[in-house]
């Protein structure tokens, strides 16, 4: 199964956390940064911390404060300290390699891989060094930050630029890139129409800032049966020709649609 999704929940509403990981979110990120305000900082980091290292889930990680402040190195230091073991951690506002390279030295590596958040004109420039580092296995693209980085507004239009961008450095370094949060939590209908958008565009998973997102996410990611028959079709007659050139349906199957027919079976469930 491909990863489709990823919930955010506050860092200082531990009463949450279980809640949020019962969701059909894939991912799971409590939230050290936007969703804690400067006098809770402290005290959700030690309480994240702890529940981190009682949970029996395994698709659960925090998002830490930018490394340039003050809460952002606190958090470092924390987290090298825990001794945790855990799948990623989500690391916004980068903007260079050598940003990712100061965190690699100081994150020891069963704390997982790196979640990238590109939410800013350097860290869309920068995103193909950021991205080909090692430890960088996804990312976000942060439209609100973006926005307000360059002044531009936040229609879906205005941002295909950096969105196309973040998709083709994402897909030479085999990076997951998941779409911006839709911040109108109620309009799930415009919530799956622009999860259907970032797909046309080649953005397979969408962070959610509430659980009623998911199934809008899920459901604009979900290929219809058509697609599920043709491309078992087509993996069938690839499989079929034992490597050979193969015609299905009068039209010539080369890798290109069967690395798609490969990618629609994987978004089946």
């Amino acid at each position: 199964m491909a990863l489709r999704s990823q919930l955010f929940v506050p860092g200082n509403r531990p009463d949450r956390f279980e809640k949020a990981c019962q969701t059909e979110a894939d991912l799971i990120c409590i939230d050290l940064e936007d969703a804690v305000g400067p006098g809770d900082k402290e005290s959700a980091r030690a309480e994240t911390l702890a529940w981190l290292a009682a949970t029996p889930h395994k698709h659960v990680a925090l998002r830490i404060n930018p490394v340039d402040t003050d809460f952002g190195q606190a958090d470092i230091k924390a987290l090298a300290d825990s001794g945790l073991s855990l799948p990623f951690v989500m690391i916004p506002k980068l903007g260079s390699a050598e940003d990712v390279a100061v965190l690699d030295s100081a994150l020891p590596k069963a704390l997982g891989v790196f979640f990238a958040i590109i939410e800013s004109a350097k860290g869309v420039v920068n995103c193909g060094e950021i991205f080909r580092h090692p430890r960088v296995k996804m990312a976000i693209y942060g439209a609100i930050d973006y926005a307000g980085d360059v002044g531009c507004d936040r229609s879906w239009e205005t941002h295909l630029f950096a969105r196309s961008k973040l998709v083709a450095h994402a897909a030479v370094n085999d990076v997951i890139l998941f779409d911006t949060p839709h911040t109108d939590i109620k309009n799930l209908e415009d919530c799956e129409a622009t999860t259907r958008k970032a797909k046309a565009l080649g953005i397979f998973a969408r962070s959610a800032i509430h659980p009623m997102q998911i199934g809008a996410i899920h459901n604009a990611l979900r290929p219809s049966e058509e697609e599920l028959s043709y491309a078992n079709r087509v993996m069938d007659a690839f499989e079929a020709a034992d490597g050979n050139v193969v015609v299905l349906d009068g039209k010539m199957i080369e890798e290109p649609i069967v690395k798609s027919a490969r990618r629609i079976l994987a978004f089946k469930g």
